[in-house]
């Protein structure tokens, strides 16, 4: 993997290179303390992952990012800063990650291996053809992104302006609505099935037949029905060859 370091405190970017050099086979190709310059160089140059700092010069981190999250092929982005304040931002710009100063090395050894191992499912999909889409969701947790498998995820439900997303274990509330959260998941394998329920289709045990000619999905591991609407009623029999 191709990395740049884009941070201006200069101590804290020799000390971010050194742990990504010890712990993860990354190459860091470029090390910017201005924003403009990491721009100009991410736009003429290959590069696989983004270590970025908020508080730089010309262009802060939040804005390289927001642009940068633009491009066909969009690097990994993984904020470096002191300042939790700025974590709902960095999630909403699907950040891979969000490291809070000063540095601990478990903390970025856990970061690094995720990365790398994103990173090598992104290749080999793209060598089957594939588009290089991660099968990794960020989810929100206590000012902290949290990065699950897509098949981990049961079901969402829209919850007024927000969406709540369930695991087997654990809820996330999320500050995007149920329409945006349903674009960033695999289409593969998750059904809008109500216009406030998403269901992962390979976590369905029983389709049960309900009132109007609808449905109720049994959730396997869980103790909850997700409703079909009428509205989606021919698209799931379809999806499902029922």
């Amino acid at each position: 993997m191709r990395a740049i370091i884009v941070e201006d405190e200069e101590l804290a970017r020799q000390e971010l290179a050194y742990l990504i050099r010890a712990n993860s086979g990354i190459e860091i190709v470029a090390e910017f303390e201005d924003g403009l310059d990491a721009l100009k160089y991410v736009q003429a140059n290959e590069v696989d992952v983004l270590f970025l700092d908020i508080n730089i010069p010309s262009v802060d981190g939040v804005l390289l990012a927001q642009n940068i999250s633009k491009f066909t092929v969009k690097p990994y982005i993984v904020f470096i800063t002191a300042y939790k304040e700025h974590a709902a931002e960095a999630f909403e710009i699907e950040a891979f990650d969000y490291i809070l100063k000063p540095y601990n090395e478990t903390r970025i050894k856990g970061m690094l291996a995720k990365l790398e191992t994103a990173a090598s499912a992104r290749h080999a999909g793209a060598k089957e053809g594939r588009s290089p889409v991660s099968n990794k969701v960020n989810l929100w947790e206590n000012e902290k992104i949290i990065v699950v498998d897509a098949d981990d995820i049961y079901y969402a439900s829209a919850q007024e302006k927000t969406t709540s997303v369930f695991t087997r274990s654990h809820e996330y509330s999320m500050g995007v609505s149920i329409s945006e959260f349903h674009g960033r998941l695999p289409q593969d394998r998750f059904f809008r099935c109500h216009r406030s329920f998403i269901v992962n289709l390979s976590k369905i045990k029983e389709i049960i037949p309900w009132f109007n000619n609808t449905y109720l999905l049994r959730l396997r591991d869980l103790d909850f029905e997700v409703p079909v609407s009428r509205s989606k009623v021919k698209e799931f029999r379809q999806l499902m060859r029922l």
